[in-house]
């Protein structure tokens, strides 16, 4: 026995989208309804564990064998699924991979699985398995019943008069319906294999599988939660919108203050004609808006921070251990590998400027409302400012939090052999001060000489190092910031100037992925590879990870030129020719070698606990007397593969998750 491939269908009384598989499998009313498997390729089995049927004792061992390789598509669900089943059915089989302290004890060691969702998100794909059957034109396809299946069987139901006041519905309810269900599950597992086949002359590196598995062991671990922060957040959000709405009301007379319709008539009817209420439209309108107005506004602009979600998906996903798990998908940008929030999605937390931010914190988590009405305007700003703190290290123990300066600027300078740029990370520089010098010829200082122009300068590096131009500036909020419209071009070009060789970069990548499709051979620029195999282009990294475009195509940009396209996961998150060019691939392979250099300081790092990442920053849980140096050293170790790259990593300690 070398492979297993396992799909499973289940129940349980927590939603699944809402709290994760982690808080799903916990639950004492979890059950694994169906186990669909198939040794090596052959014959697939269906086990009806409702009807009595028991898993083979040979499967059950193989279940924590890490020799045997266990394959599903989005594997941490059955792991994580298979490893509450073992323990509570099963311990004589059960084998935890914890250490001392850590807290991945409920999980079987992730090192025995691989993941098909992982393999085809490696290729370009789509992440679902229904879509990804679609796209390689398999023979067998996921089953369209399988939705309805699943909300009859595995969620609870609601109690009518027509099903006897139940609130769950058996095998015997609907015996054609199991069947079917049975089917449904055999089916999963032939779809799996077939993917397989499909693509066994790709395979995923090992080392990517050995990313994945720390990835897997970091969603086990997870991160603890403050429940007091929690609990007294989502209270005193309450209270505060209450108050708001009450305010609201007194003034206006409206039914439903947050309703835009009824408050866009309500001004409408008071002298004040608006399109919208959105956040910027609002600002710009408390410049002018008569006081009675204005206080609506203010008052309308703070009820509709949506200041507690946050905190609310931390009670929902937060196991009996007050730890969150689950929060991170690996491979979960399929253009880059980089990885995709779930969940809390730590990557897009409010950001925490408050000088006195323990001192609220501490507020918050004793409920002492009537002080922080006292010391605080705005509670809902203040309550969004605290999220990231909510997150704590067990009892203890600190967090450190390090994170790499400037990476992209630093990788993309490398590649592009931008000398004078590497010459300022040589020196500690400051790369937009050193920007603006380039682009404005004069002496520029942070805090000094001409110190208006590195706002400049950092606008620039922000938006322009992968072809943007006068409508990035905009989207970086350069007019926001006092830039004239008139400027932008000139600062486009200025910093196209200074920067010859990343220009030269852009447009030799795009000869080469252009190349390779019209003569569907490989090349190489820069130090990194182009190659057109089987319908596809490869992208192959220094690391030797490789990007893969699905069917490239030369095409016809809007401005008559060529373009090059390729089928993939559009912005509208559906699958869709994409048009591309030199600075955006530069854009993937600049990103790309950053999420690669994470990964490598994840492996030296790794006897360490890594809690969670948020873009290139790490979260180390560790004992007290962990020198934050040490950390730093140990993450700005240039990988082999990229040699002569100046990294250099920063960080802090911190009794609880917070920006520096």
């Amino acid at each position: 026995m070398k492979n297993i491939f396992i799909d499973l269908e289940t129940y349980s009384d927590i939603d699944l989208q809402k709290c994760g598989v982690y808080k799903y499998a916990e639950s004492p009313n979890f059950e694994i309804l169906l186990f669909g498997y198939s040794v090596d390729g052959g014959a697939v089995s269906v086990v009806d564990l409702v009807s009595g049927e028991s898993i083979p004792t040979e499967i059950l061992i193989a279940l924590t064998d890490d020799s045997v390789t266990k394959w599903a598509f989005n594997s941490q669900f059955e792991r994580v699924c298979l490893s509450a089943y073992l323990k509570k059915n099963y311990p004589q089989y059960f084998k935890s991979y914890n250490a001392d302290d850590d807290a991945v004890g409920n999980y079987i060691s992730p090192k025995g699985w691989k993941c098909s969702l992982v393999w085809a998100a490696y290729m370009g794909l789509s992440l679902s398995l229904k879509a990804v059957g679609e796209v390689l034109k398999l023979t067998d396809r996921k089953m369209d019943e399988g939705k309805a299946l699943i909300k009859y069987f595995s969620v609870p139901c609601n109690p009518t008069k027509a099903n006897g006041g139940r609130t769950r519905n058996l095998p015997k309810h609907d015996i054609q319906k199991w069947n079917t269900f049975k089917e449904y599950n055999k089916r999963d597992v032939e779809v799996e294999m077939s993917i397989h086949e499909k693509l066994h002359n790709f395979p995923v590196p090992d080392f990517v599988w050995e990313e994945f598995w720390i990835d897997q062991k970091i969603n086990d671990r997870g991160i603890k939660i403050d429940t007091n922060i929690v609990k007294n957040a989502i209270k005193i959000d309450e209270i505060t919108k209450a108050r708001l709405t009450a305010a609201i009301k007194e003034i206006t007379d409206l039914e439903n203050p947050n309703s835009v319709m009824q408050m866009k008539q309500w001004l409408a009817e008071n002298g004040l004609k608006v399109d919208s209420l959105g956040k910027n439209e609002v600002k710009e309108l408390l410049k002018s808006a008569p006081s009675k107005l204005a206080s609506v506004l203010e008052l309308r602009q703070q009820l509709a921070k949506s200041s507690v979600k946050k905190y609310q998906t931390m009670q929902h996903t937060m196991c009996a251990d007050h730890r969150a798990r689950g929060m991170f998908r690996f491979y979960g940008a399929n253009r880059s590998g980089r990885w995709a929030g779930r969940l809390i999605q730590l990557q897009n937390l409010p950001q925490n400027h408050m000088p006195d931010l323990k001192q609220a914190r501490e507020l918050v988590k004793t409920g002492n409302l009537t002080a922080l009405e006292i010391l605080y305007d705005d509670i809902s700003d203040t309550l969004s400012q605290l999220i990231r703190t909510a997150f704590i290290p067990k009892d203890g123990y600190k967090f450190i939090v390090s994170d790499f300066s400037a990476i992209e600027a630093r990788v993309i300078a490398h590649i592009a052999c931008e000398k004078w740029r590497e010459d300022v990370f040589k020196g500690g520089g400051d790369i937009y001060c050193a920007s603006a010098e380039r682009m404005f010829h004069c002496k520029v200082e942070k805090h000094g000489e001409n110190s208006h122009l590195r706002q400049k300068g950092k606008i620039a590096e922000l938006a322009l190092g992968y072809g943007g131009s006068v409508g990035a500036l905009k989207s970086m909020g350069a007019l926001e910031m006092g830039m004239n419209e008139n400027e932008l071009q000139p600062l486009v070009d200025s910093w196209r100037n200074a920067n010859l060789n990343i220009v030269n970069l852009w447009w030799d990548v795009d000869r080469c992925v252009k190349q390779v499709i019209k003569e569907r051979n490989s090349a190489d620029t820069h130090g990194i590879g182009f190659k057109y195999e089987s319908g596809m282009l490869f992208i192959i990294l220094p690391s030797g990870r490789r990007l893969c475009y699905v069917r490239p195509r030369i095409g016809e940009n809007q401005f008559g030129g060529e373009s090059v396209t390729y089928e993939g996961i559009s912005t509208a998150k559906k699958w869709d020719r994409i048009e591309s060019y030199g600075p955006k691939f530069v854009e993937n392979i600049v990103q790309a070698i950053s999420r690669d250099i994470l990964c490598y300081a994840m492996k030296s790092l790794s006897d360490y606990f890594i809690v969670g990442h948020v873009h290139d920053e790490l979260i180390i849980e560790c004992k007290k007397d962990v020198a934050v140096d040490s950390i730093c050293e140990q993450m700005s170790k240039t990988p082999p593969w990229m040699p002569g790259l100046m990294l250099n990593a920063d960080g802090y300690e911190t009794d609880f998750y917070c920006k520096d």
